[in-house]
């Protein structure tokens, strides 16, 4: 423990001479989330197909006749043969099990039609598309009505499955402290990297010090510039964007300890093979760029492409994403199996991860006593 705290002080002292950690490692991030969070929308699709179940628990001419015409719209997929139950197909919604519910008139005298979707997903492209083509869908029917002036019209109502009402920039938020947070750790041990080339990391080889102790203490400092990442980002997120967060503490202490700790693992695991700071951050941006896009960070991991979706499941950042959000938004509890099992999958990533950067710099010991 002394010479971790004496390394851990080091660490510390040698970052906070570099002007550009301070920019790096919190005012980056502060600048990503806000460019994102402010001009962040969907793109579209020439293949856009959306999962909606129909609710039609009142049977009648009018319903029976819009839920025919609603069938034959080709980008629909109809989750069930069937119509079921409000109450089933709200459950669905909350589960992100179909991007939205249609609810039709419930007499021949009714003249709205609902939309149910997420409220995490209102403002994704699945959302809108449907609103924006079921809006015309009421425009054709009320045109069909020969003779008689406009009479359906269309309502939009969205449910979450957390306990409060939530918005798309809760669940954004949430992504991108996430997404920071995986990138501090991922590009902060390039300075290993630079030690290494100048012969530093051979002469503490000649010390008495332990590089695991060395490699920890570097893993801890980060973690301590994503503390302050974390509050930053939060409080810009409620302050200035609105954001609404529901935290369960013990929950967001585990996974945020966990999840930056792992992040910082593979960190320490690219800068023990990469030659050159060049080599490193190369590598930390390729495998940066594939999570941010597959990691559920600014659309829900379900609603990407089925084959997609295995290689997200395999991603720590997905975990981590899945897990800040269930502890800050849907104030999860520390004891839910859910929570536990992507902690699981984080820990072993950084394990793994950190075991492998410790090998790969015992190796170069021994070579370079050789």
């Amino acid at each position: 423990m002394k010479q971790f705290k004496h390394m851990l002080i080091a660490q510390l002292k040698l970052t906070l001479r570099e002007k550009q950690a301070w920019f790096w490692g919190i005012f980056f991030p502060v600048i990503l989330m806000v460019i994102f969070m402010t001009i962040f929308g969907g793109t579209s699709d020439d293949e856009f197909s959306a999962k909606v179940a129909i609710v039609n628990e009142n049977p009648n001419p009018t319903s029976e006749m819009l839920l025919s015409q609603i069938k034959k719209i080709p980008v629909l997929e109809m989750e069930t043969d069937k119509p079921i139950s409000r109450k089933e197909a709200d459950q669905m919604v909350k589960n992100q099990d179909i991007d939205a519910a249609i609810v039709l008139p419930s007499s021949s005298d009714a003249t709205s039609i609902l939309l149910v979707v997420n409220k995490e997903d209102e403002q994704g492209v699945t959302a809108q598309a449907l609103s924006g083509m079921l809006n015309d869908f009421v425009q054709r029917a009320n045109l069909s009505a020969a003779g008689a002036p406009p009479t359906f019209d269309l309502q939009f109502s969205a449910i979450t499955s957390g306990d409060e009402e939530l918005n798309y920039t809760d669940f954004l938020l949430t992504g991108m402290i996430a997404l920071s947070i995986a990138q501090a750790g991922m590009f902060g041990m390039v300075d290993l990297v630079d030690m290494n080339r100048k012969g530093l990391i051979k002469r503490l080889r000649m010390t008495p010090a332990n590089m695991n102790i060395f490699g920890f203490s570097d893993m801890v400092m980060r973690l301590l510039f994503s503390i302050v990442q974390i509050i930053l980002l939060s409080l810009i997120g409620v302050f200035v964007f609105g954001a609404k967060l529901y935290i369960n503490f013990p929950s967001l202490l585990v996974v945020f300890i966990l999840g930056a700790l792992s992040f910082n693992a593979l960190g320490y695991f690219f800068s023990s093979f990469s030659k050159t700071t060049e080599a490193y951050m190369g590598m930390a941006n390729i495998v940066s760029f594939l999570m941010m896009f597959l990691s559920g960070i600014f659309i829900p991991v379900e609603t990407i492409p089925d084959w997609i979706q295995p290689i997200s499941n395999i991603l720590p950042l997905t975990y981590f994403v899945e897990g800040l959000r269930d502890s800050m938004v849907y104030s999860t509890s520390i004891f839910s199996s859910t929570l536990w099992l992507g902690i699981g999958i984080l820990v072993v990533w950084g394990m793994v991860t950190f075991i492998l950067g410790a090998w790969f710099y015992r190796r170069k010991s021994i070579v370079a006593t050789r």
